[in-house]
């Protein structure tokens, strides 16, 4: 990234922050409306995921406002999305507001009286992928007011409208988002977040009290969840895999839909060792949801989806200890929780490291997931699909030896 690039950035971020608590304030207590949040690569064939947006914004006619503000290719990427709308049987319309699309003020049509005027009558919004800095910083003045169209967005979701987003678009469901972190998890874990340039005010749609993160089981990224929301006071996380989403209702219960599933992450009970010098946690909650599932957020209980009978212990595999090397690695941490689920088992292991040509290669992280008198977990027998609730996760920092091998 250009040094004029990210000085704009931080600046922005520290407008942002400074008025954080300000936009978190405006926000409606009981919106009337729905999210869905789509944790990346949604595919026009998911015909469950693209549906339900439809049939949240009024059905088949629906007006659904797409807004391509975070895509490098706006014009591209919101014709895309109008058409996979459209095909579901909305009435899909772009909404020109994005820094990077050619022949547009994005400050002037952030505030365009039209332009908010067509989104507040909408029955729905979409916010495509990108960059979630982009939507923040064009639906917000640099003081931190609400333009124009974020005001007509918080105005068609307080009467019942859904807004909906994937990737960037998830990103900024919550009241703190991710902003500009490093692409792999594992510099967050051993480093922390740092205001304003790892982590920003988001738009908060779902609330001040949820964190949420997108590309959840495909890359790793509870690993970097869980630093962001000690950091920054959250007990209660949602992060969303690709091809995946989350409905959030009005009585704020969440429905998983789509290829794969969700994992939430509960600090409530947790603790860490600050007299530690990296990273650590102890006697936190994850719980991984399957497709079907649902998860109330002011409860924090979970139900099993259609289907779903608790696994009986009496016919569980017996394994071999189950010890991941790369727990961060693609969806590693919901198959070690499934073979948890399905074995006689009371604890399984998994560690992270980077390779040797990183900073400080022999730091790492050991994973210690426990089943424990409040855990739960459920089959449907016919797909082998595991719902897994309340495993207990420590997280501990540690050390190799260099080097890593030698040859024999």
């Amino acid at each position: 990234m250009r040094s004029a690039d990210m000085l704009t950035r931080l600046c922005l971020a520290l407008a942002l922050a400074v008025c954080a608590g300000t936009v978190a304030a405006a926000a409606p207590d009981n919106p009337k409306g729905s999210l869905v949040i789509v944790g990346g690569g949604l595919r026009v064939n998911n015909a469950e995921v693209w549906e339900k947006i439809v049939a949240l914004a009024g059905g088949k006619g629906a007006r659904i406002a797409v807004l391509p503000t975070a895509a490098e290719n706006p014009a591209k990427e919101g014709q895309l999305t109008v058409d996979a709308l459209n095909r579901y049987g909305a009435r899909a319309f772009v909404v020109p507001v994005a820094p990077r699309l050619a022949g547009t003020d994005v400050r002037k049509a952030a505030d365009d009286p039209a332009l908010a005027d067509a989104v507040r009558k909408a029955g729905g919004a979409f916010f495509t992928g990108g960059d979630q800095a982009r939507i923040t910083a064009s639906l917000r003045h640099a003081d931190g007011g609400n333009t124009a169209v974020l005001d007509a967005l918080w105005a068609l979701y307080r009467r019942g409208g859904v807004i909906a987003g994937t990737s960037a678009g998830a990103a900024i469901m919550s009241s703190t988002m991710f902003y500009d972190p490093p692409l792999e998890v594992m510099p967050v874990l051993k480093n922390g977040v740092v205001d304003g340039k790892d982590v920003a005010p988001g738009l908060g749609f779902i609330g001040t009290d949820v964190f949420v993160d997108q590309h959840l089981l495909a890359r790793g990224r509870f690993g970097r969840m869980l630093p962001a929301m000690v950091s920054q006071g959250y007990t209660l996380g949602l992060g969303i895999d690709e091809n995946t989403a989350v409905v959030v209702g009005p009585a704020r219960d969440v429905t998983v839909i789509g290829y794969r599933g969700a994992l939430v992450l509960d600090l409530r009970d947790a603790t860490t060792d600050k007299a530690q010098p990296h990273f650590n946690l102890s006697n936190a909650r994850i719980s991984y949801l399957d497709s079907g599932d649902r998860f109330d957020l002011v409860t924090r209980t979970f139900t099993p989806g259609p289907g779903k009978e608790p696994v009986d212990r009496k016919y569980v595999e017996h394994r071999a200890p189950i010890f991941y090397t790369d727990i961060l690695g693609n969806t590693a941490v919901a198959d070690l929780l499934e073979k948890l689920a399905d074995s006689d088992l009371q604890r399984a292991v998994g560690v992270a490291f980077e390779g040797p040509d990183s900073a400080a290669p022999e730091r790492g992280f050991e994973f210690t997931f426990t089943r424990v008198p409040d855990s739960a977990t459920y089959v449907t027998n016919r797909e082998d699909a595991y719902s897994v609730y309340r495993i207990r996760m420590d997280v501990r920092p540690v050390r190799v030896h260099q080097p890593f091998y030698t040859a024999e």
